[in-house]
């Protein structure tokens, strides 16, 4: 989560790009908007559920007709009322009961939600419904989307007037944290100097300490003594270790510096905002 930066009390700058989500507190939310493709597959999903519907509901009020259940006079507003009730009432429904869900976006996992992050209620969800009229039905998701493909979160025309956007419901499970310093090395530690590893080879260490277990024996072996040997000359003191315990133990005090540095700029950065 990245929150805002405020200089002053009376003037708050926020600096945000354009698929994040900006709540009313002005604090920018890391939520994963859906993309154009599984927005469209689950638009897909739904306007074929609609169409079943539809023909469902015209060879109903064909069949009552036929068997004079129905006068011939009402067949038009017969007709009417299932338009309205297949493309407005029942996505609005569906959409506020659910808290911004559907069939299709259930299958893509995926709900709308309002731009601040916020669930999206009735008002919403009847914009949208009466806009996909016109977007969806009537030009057969041509509209829909043209306008998705220029949108930052692939917004469709009733998302923009609804003050709605799609966000994932599905997310990638979290890394399983990286192990810590080997125990009787926290003498070598304070006085460690890892600061000259090079960013690029900590990231090879970082992904090495944190997938090392599900790794071959052999091919454990050798990556840690590949990676070792490239880690030594930014190392002092080298440590007698083996190869695998001084690449995790490179791995640790670097994240650990690095938390405690990002941890004193916030507090620095807090207390400059509280003098201000």
């Amino acid at each position: 989560m990245a929150s805002s930066t405020t200089p002053s009390p009376a003037v708050a700058l926020v600096h945000t790009d354009a698929d994040e989500t900006l709540t009313g507190e002005a604090v920018a939310l890391d939520v994963q908007p859906v993309g154009f493709f599984l927005r469209a597959l689950g638009a897909f999903i739904d306007f074929l559920i609609g169409a079943v519907l539809l023909i469902g509901g015209a060879l109903l009020l064909t069949t009552m007709v036929a068997a004079g259940t129905l006068p011939e006079a009402a067949i038009r507003i017969g007709v009417i009322s299932l338009l309205v009730l297949v493309t407005v009432v029942i996505p609005t429904t569906v959409e506020t009961l659910s808290r911004g869900r559907s069939l299709g976006r259930l299958a893509v996992g995926a709900r709308i939600v309002r731009t601040d992050g916020g669930a999206a209620g009735f008002r919403q969800a009847l914009i949208r419904s009466l806009t996909g009229v016109l977007e969806v039905w009537f030009t057969l998701g041509a509209i829909a989307a043209v306008v998705g493909m220029f949108t930052p979160r692939a917004q469709r025309l009733g998302d923009l007037l609804a003050g709605t956007a799609s966000e994932r419901t599905r997310t990638r499970r979290l890394p399983p944290p990286a192990p810590g310093l080997p125990p009787g090395w926290e003498s070598w530690a304070e006085i460690a100097d890892v600061s000259r590893l090079p960013d690029r080879l900590a990231a090879r260490v970082a992904q090495f300490v944190r997938g090392a277990d599900a790794l071959e024996p052999a091919a454990r072996a050798r990556v840690a003594a590949s990676l070792a040997e490239a880690v030594r000359p930014f190392v002092s003191p080298i440590p007698p270790s083996d190869d695998e315990g001084l690449v995790r133990a490179v791995s640790s005090v670097r994240r650990d510096r690095e938390y405690r540095a990002l941890l004193l700029e916030n507090e620095r950065a807090a207390a400059l905002t509280e003098r201000a």
